[in-house]
């Protein structure tokens, strides 16, 4: 059996929920500044002209991957239909 025990009319709230809810939200609070501490004084950003440079590669490759599999596409769509023509 398990037992529920109640706070006691007229104390103020001394549940450990509460105080928990007061601390994880401090806690959360320090995390962001914490992270957004981190983010401007220890990480080292790639500069904006090799960025863009990289931004062209990988715009150049996706456009040479997204025709190379629409060409399969194309051609064994071409099959698969001659293959059911000969079928018939």
């Amino acid at each position: 059996m398990v037992e529920h025990w109640s706070p006691k009319p007229g104390v103020g709230s001394s549940s450990l929920s509460t105080r928990a809810k007061k601390q994880s939200m401090s806690t959360i609070i320090d995390y962001i500044r914490d992270s957004f501490e981190e983010l401007r004084n220890n990480v080292s950003w790639t500069p904006r002209v090799e960025l863009q440079r990289l931004v062209i590669v990988v715009l150049v490759f996706s456009v040479i991957f997204s025709l190379a599999i629409w060409g399969a596409d194309t051609v064994l769509s071409e099959v698969v239909g001659f293959y059911f023509q000969l079928i018939n």
